[in-house]
């Protein structure tokens, strides 16, 4: 029996964790549970999964929650609720599904108690994976990736010595917008930006997965996981998202990991790793498979791989002012404060005014997340109106 906290447990990944939960209930229970304000939805989660503690960061969705539950689980709120859930003694396993920058602090609480790290929350490593990774060896704890490309990976290096991979290829859809260019991008709008062809995600995700800056974290959370140079990680666009990443070995061969997309396939792999188990999921079907395609990615109008790739090689503090950028932008970009390209233009503005700090502590991000945030917001206003 494994003991899980769940760190978003409404959102995308969080609800589909505890759907592989649900089909194994003699494998797993259920610890603690975070949100961030959808209090209805964790009480029905409360009640069928009777976890220790449930937080909502939210206080005053936790005071609406307090106000009619009446139950033995505890309810928290704010950052100290998501410290407590991060490191609840009971649980031995945290799945990080956190939005954003917001998953660091916990994940690094998670780590510091002795917790193994079921990771969906990309942006930890993106911002921190220095100091992450540092920590995890200090600890002697697994982080295993959640993100199907990245679960695709480590399957595809199982067996095999890290010194003779010669490449990483992260597959990606190309997004709703694949083909299109920035002319054609000018006047897109937030229904178009949020249908992805393939994956049903989270609505942040489903954004940065239209401007490949999804992908662009993927790269620096590649470079941190697999302890892997820059120059070894290439991207493939492959919009029928079928084979979910691969590995090029110097020899030439190439292991590439295929399977429908369904979240709930890498989300139980990393729960049970080694082990496999079965799970009521729809399969691949050989022969009615469509033709699998593969592409450049048009990087002169998806601007977010050259962004990673150029916050990566620069180091310190430049990724998390990429990842600080990004998430003021996509945040205004919902709210429909700017347009579509303005997020390209705010990151590249972020970044071009940042002088990066190398050999910087955890607290040092926290300050430069929070400056950045403060930047972006002054552009958002001026692009706001126009």
């Amino acid at each position: 029996m494994k003991n899980i906290s769940v760190l978003g447990s409404t959102g995308s990944v969080g609800t589909q964790t505890l759907s592989v939960v649900r089909q194994h209930p003699d494998l797993f229970s259920i610890s603690a549970l975070a949100a961030n304000n959808n209090d209805e939805l964790l009480e029905q989660q409360i009640n069928e999964f009777k976890p220790a503690s449930a937080v909502l960061y939210n206080k005053d969705a936790a005071d609406r929650l307090r106000a009619r539950y009446s139950g033995t689980t505890k309810i928290l709120s704010g950052k100290e609720g998501l410290i407590a859930a991060a490191v609840i003694d009971e649980a031995d396993t945290v799945v990080t599904s956190l939005m954003g920058f917001a998953g660091l602090r916990p994940t690094l609480a998670a780590i510091e108690a002795g917790k193994n790290i079921a990771l969906a929350n990309k942006e930890t490593l993106v911002v921190a994976g220095e100091i992450v990774m540092q920590e995890a060896v200090r600890k002697n704890v697994s982080i295993l990736p959640v993100d199907s490309e990245h679960c695709a990976i480590f399957q595809c290096l199982q067996g095999n010595e890290r010194d003779k991979v010669s490449k990483l290829l992260l597959t990606a859809s190309g997004g709703p917008f694949r083909g299109k260019k920035t002319a054609d991008l000018e006047h897109v709008n937030i229904a178009e930006c949020l249908h992805h062809p393939t994956w049903s995600m989270g609505r942040k995700i489903t954004i940065d997965s239209a401007t490949l800056v999804n992908k662009g974290l993927e790269i620096i959370e590649a470079h941190w996981l697999y302890d892997m140079s820059y120059d070894k990680i290439q991207v493939v666009v492959h919009p029928q998202s079928i084979v979910h990443s691969m590995v090029e070995y110097v020899d030439g061969t190439v292991m590439a990991q295929m399977g429908t997309a369904d979240m709930r396939l890498p989300i139980q792999y990393a729960l049970t790793y080694p082990q496999r188990f079965g799970l009521t999921a729809q399969k691949l079907d050989f022969w009615n498979m469509p033709q699998l395609t593969f592409e450049q990615p048009d990087t002169d109008t998806f601007k977010g791989i050259d962004f990673a790739y150029e916050a990566g090689r620069i180091g310190g503090t430049m990724p998390c002012v990429l990842n600080a950028a990004n998430e003021v932008a996509v945040d205004a970009l919902l709210k429909g404060k700017i347009k579509f390209l303005d997020i390209y233009s705010i990151i590249e503005q972020a970044m071009q005014k940042h002088n990066a700090i190398q050999n910087v502590t955890a607290e040092t991000f926290f300050a430069v997340d929070a400056a950045v945030r403060g930047f972006a917001r002054k552009l958002v206003e001026k692009l706001s109106v126009r």
